[in-house]
């Protein structure tokens, strides 16, 4: 299984270049203090880069995703 990182929007884009913004939202964040899961791959990694001003980034917890996907399962 491939890593997973936790992404949480902490600024807000407000005030930053339209390229910024944009790439708050392809990586899932919408609003502030929101909470993504992405994969662990370049792709994700320079979009972070791009805005590391604006999030904050974790590894994510693997026992808390596979519970969230048991429910959705059931």
């Amino acid at each position: 299984m491939p890593a997973k990182i936790k992404i949480t929007l902490r600024r807000s884009p407000i005030g930053y270049e339209q390229s910024q913004k944009d790439t708050v939202r392809s990586l899932g964040l919408k609003k502030l203090q929101q909470s993504v899961v992405q994969e662990d791959n370049p792709v994700v990694r320079g979009m972070i880069n791009k805005v590391r001003h604006l999030v904050e980034v974790q590894p994510a917890e693997e026992k808390a995703e596979e519970a969230g996907n048991a429910k959705r399962n059931s």
